[in-house]
């Protein structure tokens, strides 16, 4: 495959070196760094995979470390639909087999907007759902819903099976557009599950 630019790091440490580089382009070392003012050239396909159970996986070889998942995360852009690891100097496309992350704990808290949910991903990132931040749901293999966390820029988390259960238990219908709908809200804002007589059926 022709390659533009800078070879790709071959090596997990090189790709680490590269990825703690970035970070440090944050000089507090709190927010994430800026990946959305990177544009560098695209250096090749990187054989890394995230697995559908959000598991990390370099050359077959699932990523142990959970400190080195969270600094890639960090890195990690989608465009056009692919998703890449970007530094400032360098792009390089991985694979994706549904969400890159996982919604795994839920907070459900009370506020001037009534109630609000925050959800924690495997990365240890906190995630307030709200406008910015929506939930969507998708039919699923079984004939179920799976729902999905949009985290930033396009990036999204496949919500647990255990969690889906929680929010359908806070569930509620409202009409919307003329059909009675259940969903679940959060920070003023109701996401449709499915229509309300369907889920009454179930």
């Amino acid at each position: 495959m022709a390659k533009q630019g800078r070879e790709p790091v071959q090596s997990l440490d090189g790709l680490t070196a590269a990825a703690k580089g970035a970070a440090k382009t944050d000089a507090t070392g709190k927010s994430l760094p800026p990946v959305h003012l990177w544009n560098p050239p695209f250096c090749g396909d990187l054989d890394m995979r995230i697995s559908a159970d959000g598991t990390w996986y370099y050359m077959g070889t699932p990523i142990g470390r959970p400190a080195l998942v969270r600094l890639f995360s960090t890195i990690l852009k989608r465009e056009d639909g692919k998703h890449f690891l970007v530094t400032p100097v360098e792009k390089v496309g991985i694979r994706v087999d549904d969400a890159p992350f996982l919604a795994v704990e839920m907070i459900k808290e009370q506020g001037e907007q009534g109630q609000s949910l925050r959800f924690r991903t495997n990365v240890d990132d906190w995630v307030a759902c709200d406008s910015a931040h929506p939930l969507r749901f998708e039919a699923s293999a079984d004939g179920g819903l799976m729902p999905y966390l949009h985290v930033r820029a396009d990036l999204w988390a496949k919500v647990t099976r255990a969690l889906y259960y929680d929010l359908v238990d806070i569930g509620e219908e409202r009409m919307v557009d003329g059909r009675e709908m259940f969903g679940v809200t959060s920070s003023g804002t109701f996401f449709a599950m499915a229509d309300a007589e369907e889920v009454r059926g179930i």
